[in-house]
């Protein structure tokens, strides 16, 4: 059974600080992500190797899913991976731990990107226990779920086992969302990962922005769809449900890689959020302390543009759950998805001068 402890605690923790405000010195708020507990399930979606050009080039009409996610949710084109790799198997143990990769600087050390024995985990690769998103549900009494399309993701399986409730591993995109959307229609996770490879599988055989590149992202912009429908069909998932779809990495025009680590297309990547406690409009302009980069490679110093590893603490933070211990990509869960109340007054103060918790300020 779902323990709901974790929200409930957050709320008497928020209740409890409007009680001691008058006996505390004031301290400056630093913002909040969205409502605590918004949503009840996150479905977070990484299209391996999606080059956010791709999303324009083919418009409306080639990816209406993803312009859907615009439409209709918080999103960017603009996001940015890892800064030390920009390959698969780094940039998603971020987006499961919230950490940077390189391990000396708190990272979650796992910059290798194949296949690995079965004594590999991400706590060798780091050299200490590394916490991730399934570790902060398990404790939480939380189910969760990983599908994916690379077989090489079993280091994942292999360092949370006993934290994750479900591994899936299947080549094919489509059986594996066929596997997802099962899963969502009968039996939901209240987190659920799934990993599409077939941009990347298309940008290295034929080269990215190829014609078999772009059609291999209109198939995940109707897998995406697909995964949309079985939300919006389930009657426990339509109204408590959030999406988040990002890329582990993108790849320049033209080549069959993405390793250069001076080539602004390895780095760029999309980050849309939909669903409930969503609201509409631009990442950057709903968060103006996030840097926007604009074509700039950006490092760990100063302002941080959204990153796909933002995904760990935004999911947890949409649960009503606190932050991965030991993270580092916004363990604060600053990032806002939520939409202001346009035209609205903003709430009176209590008489401490503290904001009602979930008023917009």
């Amino acid at each position: 059974m779902r323990r709901p402890a974790p929200k409930l605690a957050k709320r008497l923790a928020a209740l409890l600080a409007i009680v001691v405000c008058c006996t505390l010195p004031a301290i400056q708020n630093s913002g909040h992500a969205t409502i605590p507990g918004s949503a009840e399930h996150v479905v977070a979606v990484s299209l391996d190797g999606l080059n956010t050009t791709a999303i324009t080039q083919l418009g409306r009409a080639g990816t209406p899913n993803l312009h859907r996610l615009m439409d209709e949710g918080m999103s960017t084109l603009n996001a940015r991976t890892a800064a030390e790799k920009t390959v698969t198997l780094p940039n998603h143990a971020g987006m499961l731990t919230g950490r940077r990769v390189k391990a000396s600087m708190g990272g979650h050390g796992v910059t290798i990107n194949g296949y690995s024995s079965a004594g590999v985990t991400v706590h060798t690769l780091a050299g200490q226990r590394v916490d991730s998103v399934f570790t902060v549900l398990d404790d939480a009494g939380l189910r969760s779920a990983l599908f994916t399309s690379k077989d090489k993701f079993d280091l994942f399986e292999r360092s949370w086992r006993g934290e994750m409730d479900r591994f899936t591993y299947e080549s094919d995109n489509e059986r594996l969302v066929d596997q997802a959307v099962a899963s969502l229609t009968t039996n939901p996770h209240d987190f659920t990962f799934v990993h599409l490879s077939a941009p990347d599988d298309a940008g290295h055989r034929h080269s990215w922005m190829s014609p078999n590149y772009l059609t291999s992202v209109r198939l995940v912009d109707q897998l995406v769809g697909e995964l949309i429908a079985a939300i919006e069909g389930n009657p426990d998932l339509a109204d408590s449900t959030a999406l988040v779809v990002t890329a582990d990495h993108g790849g320049p025009p033209g080549e069959r890689g993405h390793n250069s680590r001076s080539t602004l297309a390895n780095y760029r990547i999309p980050f849309f959020v939909w669903g409930a406690g969503v609201g509409v409009g631009d990442l950057y302009d709903r968060n103006p302390s996030f840097r926007e980069p604009g074509t700039a490679i950006i490092n760990y110093r100063g302002s941080q543009p959204v990153r796909n590893a933002n995904v760990a603490n935004l999911a947890l933070e949409m649960l009503g759950l606190d932050a991965v211990p030991g993270s580092g990509i916004d363990p604060g869960q600053t990032l806002v998805v939520d939409g202001p109340d346009v035209g609205a007054d903003p709430p009176p103060p209590d008489e401490c001068g503290v904001l009602i918790p979930g008023a917009t300020a």
